[in-house]
C-alpha cells in the first residue's frame, strides 16, 4: 500500500475520532490490505494525536482470547498505543459522548520499572521489570461503523482504544498468580461478566512477553514507566450516559468508572 493511501486513511481515522463519527470499514475498499499497512495507518493515526500535544505513556494488547482471535479469523495478538489524552483517574466521570461505541473491558494494567527490549524477552524478564500492576477498565471504542470489523481494521484504529481507567492500588506481583485472579465485572449494581487471567493468551505475563518480543523485532522498547494493558479478562460490556461500573480481581484490588 502506498505511502498517500496510508496518509489518507490514518487521517480519515483521526477525523473520525475528533468528530466522533464512524468510518465504513476500511476493508471494504481495500480488500487486500495487509496487517502490516494497517500498523503503518495506526502510526499516522498516532502521530496526528502526538502533533497535537499528547504523548505516549504505553501500550495495549488486545485480540488475546481465542473466542476474539477466532471472531476475527487470526491466530496472533494485536497492540496499540496508550496516550496520555486516554487515561482517567479511579472514579472519575467520562464524557458518554466524548466516545462513538464503548464498551468496557476488565484488566490487569501492568506498570514497568525497568526496559524491556525484544526479541529474546522472557516471562521472567517481565517479572523482574514489573513495578506492579493494577485493576482498571480500558474503554474500547471503535472509529468503524457498528464495529464491524476485521483484524485490519482494528489495527488500523490503533487497536481500538477509547480511554482507560487505573485503580488506586498499585499491588506487587510477587506471590499472586496472575493466571487465576478471578474477575468479577458490575454495571449498575448487577453482575454481568465474571472472568480469569488465564483469558488473556493463557496468563497476562505471556501477553507481555508477546508485546516485548514483537516490538523488539521493529526496534521499539518498552519503557521504564510505560503502563501495558494486558488484554481482557472477559467478555465486553456496551456502555452508555449514566452507567457506573466497578471491577474487582482477586489479589489485586478494584477499580470503578462511570459514564455522565
Amino acid at each position: 500500500m502506498d505511502q498517500s493511501t496510508i496518509e489518507q486513511l490514518g487521517d480519515g481515522l483521526y477525523e473520525a475520532l475528533l468528530a466522533r463519527r464512524p468510518v465504513a470499514p476500511l476493508t471494504a475498499s481495500h480488500p487486500d490490505m495487509a496487517i502490516e499497512d494497517a500498523y503503518r495507518i495506526q502510526q499516522r493515526m498516532v502521530a496526528r494525536r502526538i502533533d497535537k500535544g499528547e504523548r505516549v505513556i504505553g501500550k495495549k494488547i488486545g485480540v488475546t482470547s481465542k473466542a476474539v482471535m477466532n471472531m476475527l479469523g487470526v491466530h496472533q495478538p494485536d497492540f496499540g498505543y496508550l496516550l496520555s489524552g486516554m487515561v482517567f483517574n479511579e472514579g472519575e466521570a467520562i464524557p458518554a459522548e466524548s466516545l462513538i461505541q464503548p464498551k468496557a473491558e476488565g484488566e490487569i494494567a501492568f506498570l514497568l520499572k525497568n526496559d524491556l527490549q525484544g526479541p529474546g524477552v522472557t516471562a521472567a524478564n517481565v517479572l523482574a521489570a514489573t513495578e506492579g500492576v493494577m485493576a482498571c477498565f480500558e474503554i474500547v471504542d471503535s472509529r468503524i461503523q457498528d464495529w464491524k470489523i476485521k483484524i485490519q481494521d482494528t489495527v488500523a484504529d490503533n487497536a481500538s482504544c477509547g480511554v482507560f481507567v487505573l485503580g488506586d492500588q498499585l499491588v506487587d506481583i510477587g506471590g499472586i498468580d496472575l493466571a487465576l485472579c478471578g474477575m468479577v465485572l458490575e454495571k449498575n449494581g448487577e453482575i454481568v461478566v465474571t472472568g480469569a487471567g488465564a483469558a488473556s493468551m493463557a496468563h497476562p505475563v505471556n501477553a507481555m512477553v508477546w508485546l516485548a518480543n514483537t516490538l523488539g523485532t521493529l526496534g521499539i522498547p518498552l519503557k521504564a514507566g510505560d503502563i501495558i494493558l494486558s488484554g481482557a479478562m472477559g467478555a465486553m460490556v456496551p456502555v452508555q450516559k449514566g452507567d457506573s461500573l466497578r471491577v474487582t480481581i482477586g489479589g489485586i484490588g478494584g477499580c470503578s468508572v462511570r459514564f455522565v
